[in-house]
């Protein structure tokens, strides 16, 4: 039994760290590498847009975007202002709509719209890839490797990450310090992600936690409407954020700043 202030050690082979730790890190990485690129083979490229009513359709949401986290840190409040009414009444009047004559009509069933069918396709080749992968791997690690303590943290943990760390060899008295190797792979689940930036590039198919959490649709970056959604209450919703939001530029009260700086390096 664990006693509190005395260091626990366990007797164990230092081979398993060689024969564990390197071949799941070994393997997640080349898996993340293989689904990289089955997801590059896999995924069609985006369609541009048919006309030119279309592009300005999906551009314009684009800017009020930009207006908000960028442009007002630099642009003037006249600048600001006159930017900021016009896309407003834009937005509200269906000015960028590239058919406005079927404005608040209900958005079309994605089922019946190629675009959406091949949207769905994606996102369901990318959810396969996905758990494709990680059960061989979590399959692979139960059939040779579960029940083994491969590495003890050089830090200290309070007993809340036990059941993170010590999966598959959960006991009351051991350590939560040391780690199991069923851990080990949701530990590189969540660490491995800089690896994979580093070798496939930041917009990489590979992160996993990136992938879920964003769109699974490929188009997104061309098209930021999804199947089924109303342009025009994106848009309403866009002239609301920026109605709100008040200007400031990251130049106001410049010159007491530099003066400011100037004494104090004159006084120093």
């Amino acid at each position: 039994m664990a006693i509190q202030g005395v260091e626990q050690t366990i007797v164990r082979d230092p081979a398993l760290f060689y024969w564990i730790l390197f071949p799941i890190t070994i393997v997640m990485i080349l898996t993340g590498i293989l689904r990289h690129y089955a997801t590059v083979l896999m995924n069609s490229p985006p369609k541009p847009p048919a006309t030119l009513a279309e592009s300005r359709e999906r551009l314009a949401l684009q800017r009020g975007v930009n207006l908000r986290a960028n442009a007002c840190a630099v642009l003037s409040k006249e600048a600001f202002e006159m930017r900021k009414n016009y896309l407003v009444s834009a937005f509200r009047d269906g000015a960028f709509l590239k058919d406005p004559s079927r404005r608040g009509e209900p958005p079309a069933n994605p089922m019946s719209d190629p675009a959406g069918m091949e949207a769905m396709m994606g996102m369901l080749k990318g959810n396969m890839l996905t758990m494709i992968s990680q059960t061989l791997i979590m399959s692979w690690i139960n059939a040779f490797f579960a029940g083994f303590v491969i590495l003890k943290l050089p830090f200290p943990l309070t007993i809340r990450f036990k059941s993170m760390l010590q999966s598959g060899v959960m006991t009351r008295d051991l350590d939560v310090r040391w780690v199991s190797s069923l851990s080990w792979y949701f530990l590189n689940l969540f660490g491995l992600q800089s690896v994979f930036g580093f070798i496939l590039g930041s917009n990489n198919a590979a992160n996993q936690m990136a992938q879920q959490m964003a769109s699974m649709n490929p188009a997104a970056a061309v098209n930021p409407f999804q199947p089924g959604q109303d342009p025009d209450k994106l848009y309403l919703s866009e002239a609301e954020n920026l109605e709100v939001m008040e200007h400031f530029c990251i130049l106001d009260g410049i010159e007491e700043r530099v003066l400011n700086k100037l004494m104090s390096q004159v006084k120093l």
